[in-house]
């Protein structure tokens, strides 16, 4: 993966925009260029666009957007760039946290109204960070759904997708401008094409195991559950042009993955009441801070496990996410009628997990404060049928990256646009500062599909630019 300097280089073929990688970010700037008129050409390493983004919730965050206020929910970008930098300490770029916070809605409703990606506001539960609900998503909030949705918009669209194709090399010339690139094909064959603008949307560098021990070491020992395809392409070709970085420490990791199973327990479950306890029946952290933050938390523990404590109540609630339908399906859920059942079903001494569920309810009944400093007082007590699930804490996606402007162009060092790069989601940096507590609930898909439009509509005005 480099950079191929020849200010010379000629393509027998070539084509406008070139966007590498077919994820929630690349199809969105694919769409967006395509609106303009301009030809686009999609290269993914996979048989099947897919990407981080089929992983995840499938959740995009929307600040004053129509669905919110016919749910009579008030909210404003100013609001939502607040959440933000509280969520980051005041540890990340406030113009670019704007921004994004201004161009939320207007992406939303432009996947609603001009692609028919089926989103609806989630209204039932709050994220961690969040102030308000400004979550939506497909109606089995499925990251894989987001995408199907999305690959239908992009066929609909006429986008060209060439799959099993992995970008290896770009070509520039002295004055750092893209040519074209290099792709190596599954049967070994080697292209090369040309473009007038290039964007980025291959994700991070989760799934390169020396570049996490390099960068964030203390979450090595998780998990990985995000795409193997995210090598940090991106990141090493940025620094061969000279391209600024930023907050390379920063991820989102998740504290509840299904042990064993590869299923996302999702948050809501925590917010809502449930608590987790590592196996000597104890809890060990404040688990309503966020579910990156205590991925770290939950890795620390005997054998890098802890369980979710829940009840029927909690259990019902899930069953509005698909995720949770696949965790039942591979028999992660436990449930008991009482708390000795659930001492001899999850192994946990009696006594010790007693008393921990007695603790809690009397942190509900605000007779005793947490230590860690959880406020337990305004959501019910859990009530038998307890229920429970064994996680892991686990590494989804990187968060740090190239620098971009307000326009999803590449800076470099001294803060100029590189001639003709773009780059979105876990290409550029994000939103969440400079390490794992700053990542809030949808930051990824939020600079993955508003990313992905703004550098799709501005690599479609530089082309018109050129003619």
């Amino acid at each position: 993966m480099s950079i191929i300097f020849d200010t010379n280089k000629s393509f027998e073929y070539s084509i406008p925009v070139i966007v590498v990688g077919s994820g929630g970010c690349g199809l969105s700037a694919a769409l967006a260029v395509k609106e303009t008129g301009a030809d686009v050409l999609v290269i993914e390493r996979d048989p099947t666009p897919l990407g981080t983004t089929a992983m995840s919730t499938g959740l995009i965050p929307g600040a004053n957007t129509r669905f919110q206020r016919e749910a009579q929910i008030d909210d404003s970008p100013d609001l939502f760039k607040k959440d933000i930098l509280n969520k980051t300490k005041g540890q990340t770029n406030e113009e670019i946290a704007l921004n994004l916070a201004e161009e939320s809605a207007e992406t939303v409703e432009w996947l609603v109204d001009n692609h028919q990606v089926p989103l609806s506001l989630v209204d039932t539960f709050l994220y961690p960070g969040h102030s308000v609900m400004r979550m939506h998503g497909t109606p089995n909030r499925t990251g894989s759904e987001l995408m199907g949705s999305l690959c239908i918009a992009a066929e609909r669209s006429q986008v060209d997708i060439l799959t099993n194709a992995l970008v290896t090399d770009l070509f520039s010339d002295d004055d750092k401008c893209i040519l074209g690139v290099k792709v190596l094909m599954a049967d070994g064959e080697i292209q090369e094409i040309g473009c007038d603008a290039l964007i980025l949307a291959c994700c991070g560098f989760a799934g390169n195991s020396e570049m996490v021990e390099e960068y964030m070491p203390e979450i090595k020992e998780a998990e990985f559950f995000g795409h193997p395809g995210n090598k940090g392409d991106a990141i090493r070709w940025g620094k061969s042009l000279g391209a600024a970085m930023a907050d390379i420490s920063s991820y989102q990791g998740h504290g509840g993955l299904a042990a064993g199973r590869g299923v996302p327990i999702l948050w809501p479950m925590i917010m809502e009441g449930a608590y987790q306890i590592n196996e000597q029946g104890l809890r060990f952290s404040d688990e309503s801070k966020g579910y990156s933050e205590q991925a770290v938390e939950v890795v620390k523990q005997p054998n890098k496990v802890a369980w979710n404590i829940f009840d029927e109540r909690l259990h019902k609630l899930m069953l509005e996410f698909e995720d949770y339908h696949n965790a039942i399906e591979a028999n992660a859920i436990i449930r008991s009628d009482s708390v000795e059942e659930l001492s001899e079903i999850t192994g946990i001494e009696h006594l010790r997990l007693k008393q921990t569920i007695m603790d809690v309810e009397d942190m509900v009944d605000g007779k005793k404060e947490d230590d860690f400093g959880r406020i337990f007082t305004e959501k019910p007590k859990l009530s038998p049928p307890y229920f429970a699930v064994k996680v892991t804490g686990a590494l989804f996606h990187t968060q740090g990256g190239l620098v971009v402007d307000k326009n999803a162009r590449v800076l470099d060092e001294e803060g100029n646009q590189l001639p003709n790069l773009y780059a979105g989601g876990g290409s550029a940096r994000g939103i969440s500062g400079p390490a794992d507590w700053g990542y809030m609930a949808g930051n990824g898909l939020l600079t993955a599909t508003t990313f992905g439009r703004l550098a799709g509509k501005s690599a479609a005005a530089l082309i018109k630019k050129m003619k």
